[in-house]
Formats: structure tokens, C-alpha cells, sequence
């Protein structure tokens, strides 16, 4: 397996890999499937500042994580929200480690400090999932989203990835970084 940085030629095999969740799970709140060009724009745009990685075996895309910004204004561009899919046909592997190991390593280098996540309530296999990366869960929200003909609570789980520097280190865009 390997991990690199995903490019808008993926975008049809990561709606392949996201579709399930938006069809048949709650665990995203978005109700059709984005469009191959949705999902190409999505990995441009999310490249401007952060990592955007793919998992793949292959020519086969396994999985992929990126990050977002968890506000817009100046002050939060030291948190970020995660969030990681993996193939319907491929859980249990470590792709989702390998993939959110990867993930870390970079965003440290980026002054990230702290790494946040929407959790779809109950989820016990992303919520465990996190706890093992050491996310806690920091805020619960009831009946916050209705998809599936159902009321879905979401749970927020937030990880310290550094400590909190004043002042901190400039948060670097991930294009700047240093390859």
C-alpha cells in the first residue's frame, strides 16, 4: 500500500469509495453524490491550504483523508477537522491508520495544533477509531442532522497534535511546505 497526495484525476475513484456513505449511511449528512467534477474541485481547493492523501494498492484507490478548516476566520488557522473514507470492501486493513499517520506527520509540519472531528452518534467504529489516534470527545449534539428518514445526534472529538505556543508558529500552507 502506499500513501500520496491525491490528485483531481482521482476524484472518479474516491466518489466510487464515497458514495456508499452517502447512499446508505448516516455517517455523512450530504443526501446525493457529488459529481466527479464536485469532487475534482473539492481536492483543488482543499490542496490550496491542506493535505488531501489516497491510499492505493496498485492502480487501486483504497481510501483517502483530508483535512478542512474548522473555521474560516484568521484565528482558527491552527485547527483543522478531519475526515478519512475507506473502501466499503477494504476496512480492517490499516488504511485508515496508515492514511491518518501520514495526515499527522504533515500537518505538524504545518504548526496544526489541534485536529477536530464531526462524528456522526452512535458511530462506535470511528468514534474508536479516533480514541486510538487520542481524540476525546469534547461536545454531543442531539437530533443535529435527519437523514435516512431518522434524527441523527453528532458528537465532536477533538486531539491536541501540539502544544499551544504564544505566541504560536505561523501556520504554513501546505503548498509551501518543503517536499
Amino acid at each position: 500500500m502506499k500513501i500520496r497526495i491525491a490528485v483531481p484525476e482521482d476524484a472518479a475513484g474516491l466518489v466510487g469509495i464515497y458514495a456508499p456513505y452517502v447512499e446508505n449511511t448516516p455517517i455523512t449528512f450530504e443526501y446525493t453524490v457529488p459529481s466527479v467534477e464536485e469532487f475534482e474541485n473539492r481536492i483543488r481547493h482543499t490542496l490550496e491550504k491542506y493535505p488531501y492523501l489516497v491510499a492505493e494498492e496498485g492502480d487501486t484507490l483504497l481510501g483517502y483523508a483530508y483535512v478542512s478548516p474548522f473555521k474560516t476566520r484568521a484565528a482558527y488557522a491552527w485547527s483543522v477537522e478531519t475526515s478519512v473514507y475507506i473502501r466499503q470492501d477494504c476496512k480492517r486493513r490499516g488504511i485508515g491508520h496508515a492514511l491518518y499517520n501520514a495526515l499527522e506527520e504533515i500537518l505538524n509540519r504545518q504548526h496544526v495544533c489541534n485536529l477536530c472531528a464531526c462524528i456522526t452518534y452512535p458511530n462506535p467504529v470511528s468514534i474508536a477509531f479516533h480514541e486510538a489516534f487520542g481524540y476525546k470527545t469534547v461536545a454531543h449534539f442531539h437530533a443535529s442532522g435527519f437523514k435516512q428518514n431518522a434524527w441523527h445526534d453528532m458528537i465532536w472529538m477533538e486531539k491536541e497534535l501540539c502544544p499551544h505556543e504564544n505566541p504560536p508558529q505561523p501556520f504554513i500552507p501546505f503548498p509551501e511546505l518543503p517536499r
